[in-house]
């Protein structure tokens, strides 16, 4: 397993000011994969969040004012969903001029030419896939960090890959820097520098993929690193017009391998970065055909 630590230092990078770690203090009470807060209640859960997490009260609030509106889109589906989200800090993936916006709806710019994925989007994509405890899973596109995040609250073993180097270091940084405040459930997060489209052959295979860049085809060697009964989903079309889906890589007795999509909103066109690949060491083109 490779597993790329860079220094906090690296969060100063281009590609715009980071929001500053919102703790209060360090994080009073560890992640377990037990630890639940209150979900009934607007002013239990952000005092929970504040005694036990060290969070603001301001953006847990937030957070739970967005968490109610993603249970009534069906965008999360369960316990283990709700949990995952409420104990993410999203803001602490925002780059500082978002802040205010860090529990909108909208896709938010990071710099770099990418965005972080709207709330909705990464709990239906995650619900989807749904990662079970020890299960592997695989990201394509670390982005702002956020996704990855939120699957460490659902599975011990999440990889990551990004294709800009000075955005993989600085979430890199992001990731450390929130471990030394006392989210150690980032520690299960492996990441590297690389182009996604050829996966993580040495730490395959997974029990999940999510794709968070769109492309007009499923990538090969993705499925091929897809265990058998295996779930991906992935934003596929044209640029700008991809829908979100589904794949299920399934294996009959005799060994056959069968693969069947769906759309996970039903046709519904959601437009996202594009799939960059790399040529030697530059970002050139996509990896469309």
């Amino acid at each position: 397993m490779q597993r790329r630590h860079f220094l906090a230092g690296a969060a100063a990078l281009a590609g715009g000011a980071l929001a500053p770690r919102l703790a209060l203090a360090n994080v009073p009470t560890p992640f377990t994969f037990d630890l639940t807060p209150p979900m009934d209640s607007r002013e239990k859960f952000v005092a929970w969040g504040v005694a036990q997490r060290g969070e603001d009260p301001r953006f847990l609030g937030e957070r739970f004012d967005r968490f109610v509106a993603m249970v009534r889109n069906e965008d999360i589906w369960d316990e283990r969903h709700k949990r995952a989200f409420l104990l993410t800090a999203r803001e602490k993936f925002v780059l500082k001029q978002n802040l205010g916006r860090a529990y909108e709806h909208a896709f938010l710019d990071i710099g770099f030419g990418v965005t972080i994925s709207g709330p909705h989007i990464v709990g239906r994509m995650t619900s989807t896939i749904d990662p079970k405890k020890g299960e592997k899973v695989l990201e394509i596109g670390t982005g702002s960090g956020y996704q990855s995040a939120y699957l460490a609250h659902l599975t011990y073993n999440v990889y990551t890959i990004e294709i800009i180097k000075p955005l993989a270091e600085r979430t890199r940084g992001i990731y450390d820097a929130l471990i030394a405040d006392g989210y150690n459930e980032f520690k299960s997060i492996s990441s590297k520098n690389a182009d996604g489209y050829y996966g993580w052959e040495e730490a395959a295979p997974f029990d999940k993929i999510i794709v968070t860049c769109g492309i007009d085809h499923v990538p090969p060697p993705l499925l091929q690193q897809l265990k058998p009964d295996g779930i991906m989903v992935i934003p596929v079309g044209p640029p700008g017009a991809q829908r979100v889906l589904k794949v299920v890589k399934s294996q009959a007795e005799d060994g056959t391998i069968t693969v069947s999509r769906s759309d996970i909103y039903g046709g519904r066109i959601v437009p996202f970065v594009p799939f960059t690949k790399l040529e030697g060491d530059v970002i050139k083109g996509t990896h469309n055909n």
